[in-house]
């Protein structure tokens, strides 16, 4: 049987982590998907809100449930999983075992976040906070700039695919 695998997509706001992720969870036959996103939907949104810590419960729930329905392939793509202390706490709270994590995240230049973030008309102030954060230790960096969401997709594939058993 081959090892599951938990693929992890992290980068800033608008870097295109979902597009790029459903693509790839397209890819695979027996994969599932979560967008972090979902968990942590909250109005007003504040990362030092510690409500937020049952939003990463969540995540963690959902993921648990999809390696132990034994998804081959389990694509999870959050702006949060680019902070150690949270990601930590996401992949301890998961109750399955013997599955393997392959991290990615993604950046891009300013200029292109900032055209990404208009185009898709996001009234809120483009950030360049998240897109200056350092890259989660052991990640694969992938830069998207001038790539569609089709190529990044497959560049993580051809690293994904890599991976032994």
């Amino acid at each position: 049987m081959r090892r599951q695998k938990l693929i992890i997509l992290s980068g800033s706001p608008c870097v295109g982590k979902s597009t790029a992720g459903d693509i790839l969870f397209r890819s695979y036959e027996n994969s599932a998907y979560l967008d972090g996103d979902w968990c942590w939907c909250v109005n007003p949104f504040d990362l030092d809100d510690p409500r937020l810590r049952e939003g990463d419960r969540a995540m963690s729930a959902v993921l648990s449930n999809y390696l132990r329905l034994d998804f081959e392939y389990v694509v999870f793509c959050s702006v949060v999983a680019m902070y150690e202390k949270i990601r930590e706490g996401i992949l301890e709270d998961i109750t399955e075992e013997d599955y393997q994590v392959i991290g990615f995240t993604l950046t891009c230049s300013e200029e292109t976040l900032r055209e990404r973030h208009r185009k898709r008309g996001d009234k809120n102030e483009c950030s360049m906070e998240w897109l200056r954060l350092p890259h989660y230790p052991g990640d694969h960096v992938i830069y998207t700039d001038g790539k569609t969401p089709g190529q990044v997709a497959q560049e993580m594939k051809e690293i994904i695919d890599g991976y032994g058993n």
